[in-house]
C-alpha cells in the first residue's frame, strides 16, 4: 500500500493524497520557490509572523490546501500537498475542523491513515 496523506474536514476524510506523486527535480525547485515566498513573511490566524518556522509555514499551506478543496483548485491542491509530503514527511494526516468562520488545524503524525 502506498503511503498516503489524508485530509479530513469536520470528520469525514475528503481527500487522500498519495505521497510519491510528482517529478523529485521539478517538485523541489516550486517548492523551493514556496519557502522564498514565505521567507518575506506569512500572515497566520490574522498575525503577521515575519520568520515563520517549518511548522507554521506547514500550517499556512495546510489553509492554502482546504481553500484548494472548497474551490475545487486541483492545482493548489497538488501543489500544497506536494509541500506538506515533501516538507513534513512524518505527516499522516490533516483535520480541518470548521465553526462558521474558524478553522481549527491538527496536523498529525502518529496515527495510521
Amino acid at each position: 500500500m502506498p503511503a498516503m496523506l489524508s485530509i479530513y474536514i469536520n470528520g469525514s476524510k475528503v481527500l487522500e493524497y498519495e505521497k510519491n506523486q510528482r517529478e523529485p527535480g521539478k517538485q523541489r525547485r516550486f517548492l523551493d520557490g514556496m519557502d522564498l515566498d514565505m521567507d518575506d513573511g506569512i500572515e497566520l490566524n490574522g498575525e503577521m509572523i515575519d520568520s515563520p518556522d517549518k511548522m507554521q509555514r506547514a500550517n499556512y499551506v495546510s489553509m492554502s490546501l482546504l481553500y484548494g478543496i472548497e474551490n475545487k483548485n486541483e492545482g493548489m491542491v497538488s501543489a500544497t500537498c506536494g509541500y506538506l509530503v515533501n516538507r513534513l514527511p512524518g505527516l499522516k494526516q490533516i483535520r480541518a475542523t470548521e465553526d462558521g468562520d474558524e478553522i481549527t488545524l491538527d496536523l498529525i503524525f502518529d496515527e495510521i491513515n
